[in-house]
Formats: C-alpha cells, sequence, structure tokens
C-alpha cells in the first residue's frame, strides 16, 4: 500500500516537470531515473513520502497529547464535535464555538504517571495502542476528570470527557492518602518505611544504576516537590484499581530528563499505605 501511493505521487510531480518537455517524450520522462529532472530528487521525495506517511500511521500518544495540549490549532482538529461530557451524572455536549483551550499538563515542570504494577511501565510508548484514557485526579474534591483518547485513520482524537467521584473502598483510598502525604511532614514521616530503599543512577557508569537505602532525614534532603492539588495520569491500558495494594507513582520532566519513582505498598496488617521505595534516575 505504502509503495503505491508513493509510486501515484511520484509519477505525478514527474508528470508535471514533463509537461514542460514534448508531448511525445512523456512517457519516457517519467520513466527515467535521471535524479536531475526539474531539479527533482526521486530518491529524496521517496524517502520523504515514506517518513511522512509512517510519521501519520505510527503516531505515538505521547507526542500527539504533547502537540494536542500546546497547539491550539491541532487540538481543535483532533475533537469530536459536538464533544460528549459526562459531569457527575448530567450529560451535555460541547461544540467547537464554546470549546475552551485546555492545556492539560504542559505548563507544569513534570507531570506523573500512576500504575499498580511494574511490569506495566513498559506500556508507555506502545505504538499499537488504539485507545488511551488522560486523567487528572483532584486530591481536594476526591474526583476524576477523563479524556478518552481512540486512534482513527492513524490519528488520535479526543472522543469523550468524564467527571466522576472516586470510588470509596473499605481501604484507605490512595488519593486521599496522597493528599495528606504530600503536604503534611509529621504525617509523611510516619508513613516511611525507614530505612527506605534507594534506586539512582550510578555517578561513575551512566548506563548502570545503584540501589542503597536513606533515612528519614536523608529522605527530606533528596526527595522531589510533590504535587499537593491534583494528579495526571495517562493510562495505556495499565491496570488500575482503588483495592489494590500496590501504587506506583511516576514523576516525568516535561523534557529536562527529570525522573522520579515513588513506591507505595498497603501495610501488612493494616489498609494503610506507606512508602518503601524511592527512584531517582534523572539525566
Amino acid at each position: 500500500m505504502k509503495k503505491i501511493l508513493i509510486g501515484v505521487l511520484a509519477l505525478s510531480l514527474l508528470a508535471a516537470c514533463a509537461d514542460k518537455k514534448r508531448k511525445s517524450e512523456t512517457i519516457s520522462v517519467i520513466q527515467t531515473t535521471d535524479s536531475s529532472l526539474c531539479d527533482i530528487d526521486s530518491v529524496q521525495i521517496e524517502d520523504d513520502l515514506i517518513d511522512s506517511f509512517e510519521a501519520m500511521v505510527n503516531e505515538q500518544f505521547d507526542d500527539f497529547i504533547y502537540n494536542f495540549a500546546s497547539n491550539p490549532s491541532l487540538q481543535l482538529e483532533r475533537i469530536s464535535f459536538p464533544l460528549p461530557y459526562n459531569d457527575n451524572g448530567t450529560v451535555s455536549e460541547i461544540d467547537e464555538a464554546t470549546w475552551v483551550h485546555d492545556d492539560l499538563f504542559v505548563d507544569q515542570d513534570y507531570y506523573t504517571l500512576l500504575f499498580d504494577r511494574e511490569e506495566d511501565i513498559e506500556l508507555v510508548g506502545d505504538t499499537n495502542l488504539t485507545a488511551v484514557q488522560v486523567e487528572w485526579i483532584y486530591l481536594n474534591t476526591q474526583q476524576v476528570k477523563n479524556y478518552f483518547f481512540t486512534k482513527n485513520n492513524g490519528a488520535w482524537q479526543l472522543d469523550s470527557l468524564d467527571l466522576s467521584p472516586i470510588i470509596s473502598t473499605d481501604k484507605e483510598n490512595f488519593a486521599q492518602f496522597f493528599a495528606q502525604f504530600a503536604v503534611d511532614t509529621t504525617f509523611q514521616s510516619s508513613r516511611i518505611v525507614d530505612p527506605l530503599i534507594f534506586v539512582t543512577a550510578d555517578p561513575d557508569d551512566d548506563f548502570s544504576i545503584i540501589q542503597a537505602s536513606l533515612d528519614l532525614e536523608q529522605w527530606f534532603a533528596f526527595k522531589p516537590d510533590l504535587p499537593v492539588d491534583k494528579l495526571s495520569n495517562i493510562n495505556y491500558g495499565q491496570r488500575s484499581s482503588d483495592s489494590s495494594n500496590k501504587k506506583i507513582l511516576a514523576l516525568k520532566g516535561m523534557e529536562n530528563g527529570f525522573s522520579n519513582i515513588l513506591y507505595f505498598k498497603r501495610k501488612s496488617k493494616a489498609s494503610s499505605w506507606e512508602m518503601y521505595k524511592f527512584e531517582d534516575v534523572s539525566i
């Protein structure tokens, strides 16, 4: 399919140049391999067409969502208007004329991702994805706003929005826990395993990591600034359950090499959360 498309476009370009020649030479001109014809390098044309075609078909979600959030024109092009919006059970539609540009998390220094399992981190960047959800987890109001994206004909688009309360369970809610953990140092100290497992880059080898430990005082010296109002999340298809006994919170910099990961688990004899591992592999 790709070669057929490229062949048709290349022939069209060459034919346009050949019109400047005698009509009787048209066939031979189209078939020529002389790259100097009309100053067109047919090999370069083919390479450019292949790159453009593959970029469209293999549009990675992470590249798309950054452009979607930072480019108002692209954002309008990639929304299915009128956009369905379920606001805590009240369903409405947003039309293009009333849509307000949403910059999501691109104006922040970093964004966050949530996982229940370490192996699910590998889902980030998967080019086979056809559906992804972007989430805002509001810590103060205990609500989640979902943006539902699907990939159609190689291009990602926003299909609907949903705002709903976080489901309560009989166990300590992670969002409620983290809301206090991020702002209350006394509470934070009581919810960190001491010593804390610490993973970081080997200062003597850029391609290796080392594992050590931190006491509470060292944690407060090394810890990153934590989000206090809301958490972002991109759901690539990873398992996500409010009743999970493990949560992994990744803090990813916006094109600045920052990468911290906090690992949480429920205490063995209780349902409360504690942090047991801290990873800093920033570059």
